[in-house]
């Protein structure tokens, strides 16, 4: 379970975003961070009861650092004011599809799938995505991910055919994406209710068989072996 605490801390954090005030409260984000931890491993045994390839995933390896990369950003904040996680196979960056937890005041939800894969990734998915169109479609379409998920990310998308592709196409528009996520808003009260670990596996649960589909077919494409 997650406390209000958390939330809290993040909405101090938003207003005082400045490494000052961090380091003077980092005893909190710690002890919060720890709290985190503690259940991504609880949702990762969780999931890893329908999806066996998280099962030997670590929350470390999961749990995204809190400091931003301000670089090649107009906003200096130094500090994200979430906690975000993501369980995958194979870890953060490794192109696959897996699970997200963003936790944000008046902000959290929970996705499934992958973004901004690669580009050898990304031909590889639309790949299997045209040659199993309908395999797909019937993903998308099940009652239970209906139900609890919007329609797929479409910010970015193409406005024509990706190239390799024929623009006569009859599902054309499902090539098009650059991401392929699906994602669900949750209220604060959830968040921090006792039932927020089964809405967390239930959403993922209904998750899984678009990961599946997504991981398979890149891994057949670019000859991976699973």
């Amino acid at each position: 379970m997650l406390s209000k605490n958390l939330l809290e801390f993040l909405s101090d954090l938003k207003e005082n975003n400045y490494k000052e005030w961090f380091h003077e409260n980092k005893p909190i984000y710690q002890k919060l961070k720890k709290e985190f931890e503690q259940f991504v491993a609880h949702v990762i045994a969780e999931t890893s009861q329908f999806d066996n390839s998280v099962q030997n995933l670590e929350p470390k390896h999961c749990v995204f650092r809190i400091n931003r990369d301000v670089r090649f950003s107009k906003d200096k904040s130094p500090y994200k004011t979430n906690f975000g996680a993501y369980i995958v196979p194979g870890g953060k960056k490794s192109g696959n599809a897996g699970y997200y937890i963003h936790i944000e005041p008046e902000g959290c939800f929970l996705a499934g799938g992958v973004y901004a894969p690669p580009a050898d990734r990304l031909k590889a998915l639309r790949t299997e995505i045209y040659e199993n169109t309908e395999d797909f479609k019937k993903i998308l379409a099940d009652s239970t991910f209906k139900k609890l998920y919007s329609n797929l990310y479409d910010k970015d998308m193409l406005k024509t055919a990706p190239k390799g592709f024929p623009k006569d196409f009859e599902d054309i528009d499902l090539l098009k994406y650059k991401h392929y996520i699906a994602s669900r808003n949750v209220d604060d009260n959830i968040v921090v209710s006792d039932n927020f670990v089964d809405e967390v596996r239930n959403t993922f649960k209904a998750a899984y068989p678009l990961n599946k589909f997504i991981n398979e077919g890149i891994n057949y494409h670019l000859g991976i072996d699973n």
